[in-house]
Order: structure tokens, then C-alpha cells, then sequence
């Protein structure tokens, strides 16, 4: 197949196009930061030991070399790529020696997204990422164009979309924009579990910078000089806040950068589209016909202020180098819950969501008491080892802090293990079934009934003697596997039973 290119972007005779020509100014603009970052502290190394004309000299020639040489790498790339989107396929070809050639049929393309960081942006360009959802390796199953101008990706988006159109269904349910940012929800990021993460970062990363430049002992020196006078409780106290501020700054922070300009929308042909990001914009697609319901995430520190996410469950995500699907499901950013739940009807074409229901049915008693006994197993461990060691050692300071654990675990343990019993729950809300866990991160997914492929059916020695069972849907989307836990036997089976017909009749014949 011929791969001849119709100039620079263009098509030729046979369709084939090229990568935007400006990709190659790119290259030299990145390796040019990545001179000058690095410029900076060779230059200081050099100088200790010979004029700073001759080591300034030396960086800079480094420098060209290491311009010259990814611009020109760049531009072979960029020489030897092209892409051509056909009737049946789109596909791609690249590579000097060993050329790749790549294609993936139209009919499997899931997603189109476009994401482009602050120096494409400013150049007008964009990375489009075409997948098919499949979890193949290698990624055989996307297609990279990197970069292209801004209309070329909106184009390529369109058109690689557009076949949904036919298949839309129409009705009263609101088209256009479904949600946009409210400034206030960023009230919610310093609660996230990234700020205590964030604040363990800062904190490591100033050891380790200090250390970079020899001054780690200067630096716990002048804290130690600060504290001197200070109490051992209250240094811990004063660190800790200082890491948690430097967490809440950095979670704040990376929430702007996150959701800044944030905007769901239905597009005509029924696809919802997220856009967002402030210095790297991102545009995620996802086909409604690929969707099977909805999750609503709620963190608990989101939780205490009334807040949820809204993830999406749909086939053929795409999904990032690593293998996870990161936030390309995320369809709405953590928001009030009733602002959550209104988009989640919305999304699902629902009057209301079913993530809504107010008549779960609640799990038996031996759920709170499995749960009881697993958070307080848990809580003791530490308590005993600590005690244990404490009695043969003949330690008064680990007996105390033994005793200091068992104060403080033990209560929490118990709060968080009814909290956890209190948010079971499942149930059938019209099409879907709805089926809610956890504490720390309470999820509640409503699953289209159409979209569950089987049930797998658990139950532990302990579960059967309690009357308990376990039961998970499999789906093709999402995560694959959805669980209602702990549920009582009995009703459980007739539950699964209802919401998909046929899959456990057996087994309910065979009780």
C-alpha cells in the first residue's frame, strides 16, 4: 500500500496525510527546556574547576547538540509518518528501518480523545488518541497521531464518531450541555486522599533536593534550631500541619489544573463529551450506545462535606500507558450529591437516577457483625504485638504507647465497621440494578440489567453458617465485575434472579 504524503498536513491523491510539520519545533522547544533545566547545575559543577567562560562555553555546545539532535530525530519521525482515515479503516504508518504499519477497522473505534499540553496549545495543535477499548498489548489497540493542528483533531473526532448518529434516540431527554464547572465545588479537593499524599511528596522532595545540593544537614540543623525549646508533641503537631498545608495547596492546585473549564455535554448522535484542564486540555468522547450505567464514588472526606463523583460504567475505555483507564471514565468531578445524582439521570436519559433509590434493601445483622469483627482483628493486631513485646521487654514506653493504640484504634475501628454495614445495600430500579459498599470509599453503581453477562456466586464457611452470601455481576464494562456483599441468602438469590432472569434459576430450583 502506498504511503506517499500530499504535503505538509495535507492529503495526497490516495488520502494519506502527514503530522502537523510544527512537531519538529516542538522536539526543539522540549529538548531546549530540558537543556536549560539541566544546564543550570552542570554549569555551577563545572565551574569549580575551570574558568565559568569555558564551562558556560561547554553547556551551551552540549546544548545545540541535544537540540539539534531531538529536532532532527523529530523531523525523521514526522518524514516517515502518515495516517489516512479510509472507509472501512484508519490506519498508520511509521518507522525508518522497520516501518509499522497499523490499522484498525471503523466499525471497533470506541473513543476519540483529544489532549493537548500549554506548548501545543499555544502552537494550536493536538495529540488525538484513537482506541477500540480492547485490552490488548502492546498498544495495538489505539492509534496515536502526535501532534495535529486543532481542526484536523476535531475533524478526525467527528468523523471517526459521527456513524452514532444514525442510531441516536431521540426524545425529551435534555440535549446539549448537561454540567458545567461551579467554581465552589473546589471546596472539595483538600479533602481528597491527594492531599495528605501531595504533603507526604513536598516534604520528601525538599529532603531530597537539599540533598541534591549538599545542604540536607544545614537544613535539619536550622529546624532542630527552631524546636530546640519545643516539646516532642509539639514538633509532630507543627510538621504535621506544615505537610497537610503543603498538601491542601497542592491539592487545590491540581484540582484548578484538573477541572478548570470543565463541560459535559450531549453531543447530536448521542455522545457525551467531557472537556477540561487548564494548562493540558483534554476532550474525552464516550458513545452512549457503549454505556451500562453509572457509579457514584464517594471518598469519605468528600462524603462529610455531601459530595460525589459520577464515573461512567461503558465498554471500550480508553485507556492510558500504565493499562488502567486513570480518569477517562470520570464524568463528573466531585460536586453536591443531589448536583451528582440530577447528572447521573441526566446521563442515563432517567427521570431520576437510580443511584437515588431510598428503598435499598438492607443486609441482616451478621453483615454488621462480620464487619465488627474484621475491624476490630485489624485494630488489635498492633495493639497486641505491641503489648506483647512491651511485657517482655519490660518496656514501660511501648506498654504505653500499646495502651495509646487501643485508645484511639479501637473506636474508629468501630465507627468505620458500622459505617461500612450501614452503606450496604441493593436493589432493582427499573432497568438497572443498583448495588452500594464501603466506607472509606463508598461506591454505589447502577447497572444496566441488559448489560450483566452472569453472576458468580461465593460464599465462605463462615458466610453459610451466618446465612450470608456474596453475589458479583459480570459485565463487559467497566471493571468487569460488580459485587453485592453479604447479602442475606436467600433474598440474594432471589434478588440476582429477578434483576437478570434465567442466569441463577437453577441454582434457586436446586434450594
Amino acid at each position: 500500500m502506498s504511503s506517499r504524503g500530499g504535503g505538509d498536513g495535507g492529503g495526497g491523491d490516495d488520502g494519506w496525510r502527514r503530522l502537523d510539520p510544527r512537531t519538529v519545533l516542538v522536539a526543539a522547544l522540549v529538548m531546549a527546556g530540558i537543556a536549560a533545566g539541566a544546564g543550570v547545575p552542570v554549569t555551577i559543577g563545572l565551574a569549580g574547576g575551570r574558568p565559568l567562560w569555558q564551562a558556560l562555553a561547554w553547556v551551551l555546545a552540549g546544548s545545540l547538540l541535544l537540540i539539534a539532535g531531538g529536532a532532527g530525530l523529530d523531523y525523521v519521525r514526522w518524514r516517515r509518518t502518515r495516517y489516512r482515515i479510509g472507509p472501512e479503516r484508519a490506519e498508520l504508518h511509521t518507522g525508518l528501518l522497520l516501518v509499522k504499519r497499523r490499522s484498525l477497522a471503523r466499525e471497533r473505534i470506541r473513543s476519540v480523545d483529544l489532549t493537548a499540553n500549554v506548548l501545543l496549545r499555544v502552537l494550536g495543535l493536538v495529540k488525538v488518541r484513537i482506541g477500540t477499548g480492547e485490552h490488548s498489548g502492546g498498544g495495538e489497540s489505539t492509534l496515536e497521531f502526535d501532534p495535529v493542528a486543532r481542526e484536523e483533531g476535531e475533524r478526525l473526532r467527528t468523523e471517526l464518531l459521527n456513524r452514532a448518529a444514525a442510531s441516536a434516540s431521540p426524545g425529551p431527554h435534555r440535549e446539549g450541555e448537561l454540567a458545567t464547572l461551579d467554581p465552589a465545588w473546589i471546596r472539595y479537593a483538600p479533602v481528597s486522599f491527594v492531599a495528605p499524599a501531595l504533603g507526604g511528596a513536598a516534604a520528601g522532595g525538599l529532603m531530597q533536593v537539599s540533598e541534591w545540593f549538599g545542604a540536607q544537614g544545614k537544613l535539619i540543623a536550622w529546624a532542630g534550631e527552631r524546636f530546640r525549646d519545643t516539646p516532642v508533641v509539639w514538633v509532630v503537631v507543627v510538621l504535621v500541619f506544615g505537610a497537610c498545608a503543603a498538601g491542601v495547596v497542592g491539592a487545590l492546585g491540581l484540582w484548578v489544573e484538573m477541572w478548570w473549564n470543565y463541560r459535559l455535554e450531549r453531543e447530536p448522535g448521542g455522545t457525551l463529551r467531557v472537556r477540561r484542564g487548564l494548562f493540558t486540555t483534554r476532550s474525552i468522547s464516550i458513545e452512549e450506545r457503549r454505556l451500562r450505567g453509572v457509579e457514584l464514588i464517594e471518598p469519605i472526606g468528600v462524603r462529610t462535606l455531601g459530595a460525589a463523583r459520577v464515573d461512567a460504567v461503558a465498554t471500550g475505555l480508553a485507556e492510558d500507558d500504565d493499562g488502567t483507564h486513570a480518569d477517562h471514565k470520570t464524568l463528573l468531578p466531585p460536586a453536591p450529591r443531589a448536583t451528582a445524582e440530577a447528572v447521573a439521570a441526566h446521563i442515563l436519559r432517567e427521570p431520576s437516577s437510580p443511584t437515588s433509590a431510598a428503598l435499598l434493601t438492607p443486609h441482616p445483622r451478621a453483615a454488621r457483625t462480620r464487619r465488627l469483627r474484621w475491624a476490630l482483628g485489624a485494630a488489635l493486631l498492633p495493639v497486641l504485638v505491641l503489648g506483647v513485646l512491651g511485657a517482655l521487654l519490660a518496656d514501660v514506653l511501648l506498654l504505653c504507647v500499646a495502651g495509646g493504640c487501643a485508645v484511639v484504634l479501637l473506636p474508629v475501628a468501630v465507627l468505620l465497621a458500622l459505617d461500612a454495614y450501614r452503606a450496604l445495600g441493593h436493589g432493582v430500579s427499573g432497568d438497572y440494578l443498583v448495588a452500594r459498599s464501603g466506607t472509606v470509599r463508598r461506591t454505589t453503581v447502577a447497572l444496566q440489567r441488559g448489560g450483566v453477562i452472569g453472576w458468580t456466586v461465593k460464599q465462605s464457611v463462615f458466610q453459610r453458617r451466618a446465612g450470608l452470601v456474596t453475589l458479583t455481576a459480570t459485565t463487559a464494562a467497566g471493571e468487569g465485575a460488580y459485587s453485592v456483599y453479604d447479602a442475606a441468602e436467600g433474598e440474594g438469590l432471589a434478588f440476582a434472579d429477578a434483576a437478570v432472569p434465567g442466569l441463577l434459576g437453577r441454582f434457586l430450583e436446586r434450594g
